[in-house]
């Protein structure tokens, strides 16, 4: 690991204003990913700035009927809120999908947002990784690609996004809170927040540099029945191979959101329209479009099965 210095913040502007004036500087919380990518030297920050101490941790209703989540809500918590399972059951399940019991203790919501891909070849630094050294080509590419993506990559890259809980939050229409240098707030779309490889891979997200969340709000709940459903190669543990997250209504119609498919939790609104006519037309449209390899075709096929019984988990 290389050596950095290291801050506690006391506030949200003293967090920010520390990020800004350290080259190099990065938030920490929970550190389950994190610190993993610092020991293998894939980040190597000059200086962590600690958030652990700004108040970010908790659950608050909206005035419009929503929550409002802290950022350093841990996974754990988050699950178990009685709000939660009851409103958002989706996010919960998704949730529990997720991790370990011990790393969801740690975790934090800002921080499964942004944890980073685990395709194998971003964490072989002796692997060619756009994503790791930009311009460096992707090994992914033409080598072992079952877990990676589908439909959402580029020349540049085939990297999937990680996160069980993203994938809900996609499928609720969640948006993040930020606090930026000199006071700037921003609310951005989760639609919006998470970026596609293109020609730059490198950038996963939409926040600026010395940018923090504070914050993930859920609208009011839209009811139905709430579906995750994870397929992986083992039953604990493992990041999926695909991932249906859906809310469906008693006609049939609703939201759906994928994970293990795309470089970012993937959802196309305009698909949800053929959901009443069943999986088959419903994942056809939202794989219209996709680019797999050789050797993870398979996953479209997945994503029908997947679907099709997440949809018959909503029917009874």
């Amino acid at each position: 690991m290389k050596a950095f210095t290291y801050e506690r913040a006391s506030s949200p502007a003293q967090a920010v204003s520390a990020a800004a004036r350290m080259p190099g500087a990065r938030f920490i919380a929970g550190g389950t990913n994190l610190l993993d990518l610092m020991k293998l030297e894939i980040e190597t920050p000059t200086h962590l700035v600690d958030v652990n101490g700004l108040g970010f941790d908790r659950i608050e209703a909206t005035p419009d009927g929503g929550l409002r989540i802290g950022a350093l809500v841990r996974n754990t918590d988050l699950a178990a809120d009685a709000r939660v399972r009851r409103d958002y059951g989706v996010l919960s399940r998704a949730l529990l999908a997720g991790a370990s019991g011990q790393l969801r203790n740690k975790a934090t919501t800002a921080g499964n947002l942004l944890q980073r891909t685990r395709c194998p070849y971003f964490y072989d630094t002796n692997q060619a990784c756009n994503k790791r050294r930009p311009g460096s080509g992707c090994a992914a590419i033409g080598g072992v690609s079952r877990q990676l993506g589908v439909i959402g990559t580029s020349s540049a890259c085939i990297a999937t996004h990680p996160s069980d809980m993203a994938v809900a939050m996609r499928a609720l229409d969640a948006t993040v809170e930020t606090a930026g240098p000199g006071g700037a707030r921003r609310t951005i779309p989760i639609a919006d927040f998470h970026k596609l490889p293109g020609s730059t891979p490198e950038i996963e997200n939409a926040l600026q540099p010395g940018e923090l969340v504070t914050a993930v709000t859920l609208p009011p709940p839209v009811g139905g029945k709430h579906v995750y459903r994870k397929v992986r190669d083992r039953a604990s543990y493992a990041f999926a191979l695909v991932s249906v997250a859906a809310i469906v209504q008693r006609d049939g119609s609703g939201r759906v959101a994928l994970g293990g498919v795309a470089p970012r939790p993937w959802r196309l609104e305009s698909a949800e329209a053929q959901l009443p006519r069943g999986a088959g037309a419903a994942s056809a449209a939202l794989l219209a479009g996709a680019t797999p390899t050789g050797q993870n075709e398979f996953k479209l096929t997945l994503v029908e099965r997947t679907l099709d019984a997440v949809l018959a988990e909503a029917r009874n």
